[in-house]
């Protein structure tokens, strides 16, 4: 069986327990045991219980994102130790970027990282999507590292009543969370879109020597973008949190305009239970995938498409 060791700051806790579920039919084969500081029992020490599971770790998965970078124990001791392991080649350490960082220049950062490209789970529109990715390429390495899978699949343990330490990692339970969670969340999107909607005009740009654009930042809740083709005005778009209708919205309108009442598509902070989405209205004619429930990288990748759809069509 392969130990699984996750490395990750509490503040990722919704996602890593998110990749575990992906996971639980490699746990339902008994190809592997993961770990991770929540199976630490009560009265326990917390620092000798996870160099012990560290110790006998296999596969090392880092959880990567900017809590994980600023964490001391994540970084100082859990991927320092981890990587010791790599390079002796006790353990095999894997990079998965939860969220955009900067982890390049980080000693890990010479890996392999999942999902493919190194592209953040939070980006996805579809976080299935992310983890199938990121379970296709754990199962790879456990591949290249066992080489007794097909043994281990068929074998079946007969448990062992009535020993201490053994329990269920399936222990998420639904979240309510508060109009403060909310209210942070659509504002951290709005921020998430104007910098992803900056860094895609600006490769729109740099890859096509006939676009031009502006972005203005009209305030601390509205921008706008405008694209011109040699110099002429194809796009534009403003991009604003609230309404006359919808106060706690992130919407968008196809024209520039003082007024904050004029708008195309609405996102909307939606909870599935787990965390926090956006759902759009569904106003505008092009529809996102399933039900219009959508990460932040989703979104920003939504009212993307709004406002360059007009300049693939010439």
């Amino acid at each position: 069986m392969i130990n699984i060791f996750y490395s990750y700051s509490h503040n990722d806790e919704i996602m890593r327990n998110e990749l575990e579920k992906h996971l639980s039919i490699l746990k339902r084969k008994h190809i592997i045991d993961s770990w991770h500081d929540r199976r630490i029992d009560a009265g326990s020490e917390v620092s000798p219980s996870i160099s012990a599971a560290l110790k006998k770790a296999d596969i090392i998965l880092l959880l990567v994102s900017a809590d994980f970078l600023s964490s001391d124990y994540c970084y100082e001791i859990e991927m320092k130790e981890a990587m010791a392991k790599h390079e002796r080649g006790e353990s095999t350490v894997i990079p998965i970027i939860l969220r955009p960082c900067d982890w390049h220049d980080a000693p890990f950062g010479k890996l392999l990282a999942l999902p493919r490209d190194g592209k953040p789970v939070s980006m996805y529109s579809n976080l299935d999507e992310a983890f199938l990715e990121i379970t296709n390429g754990i199962k790879s390495t456990i591949k290249s590292r066992s080489t007794s899978i097909e043994k281990t699949e068929r074998k079946e343990e007969i448990p062992t009543i009535g020993v201490p330490g053994h329990r269920s990692t399936n222990l998420t339970i639904t979240k309510t969370f508060t109009d403060l969670e909310k209210d942070k969340f659509l504002r951290e999107s709005f921020i998430f879109i104007a910098n992803f909607f900056r860094g895609s005009l600006e490769e729109l740009e740099t890859k096509n020597p006939e676009i031009s654009f502006l972005l203005d930042k009209i305030d601390s809740q509205t921008f706008t973008a405008t694209i011109y083709r040699d110099g002429n005005k194809t796009c534009e778009c403003m991009i604003y949190i609230g309404s006359l209708l919808s106060p706690n919205s992130i919407n968008y309108s196809y024209q520039i305009s003082l007024s904050k009442n004029m708008l195309n598509e609405s996102l909307n902070v939606i909870s599935n239970g787990h965390m926090l989405l956006l759902k759009a209205l569904g106003m505008s004619t092009f529809r996102p995938a399933g039900d219009g429930e959508m990460s932040q990288g989703g979104a920003a990748e939504f009212y993307w498409h709004l406002l360059i759809a007009p300049l693939q069509r010439r």
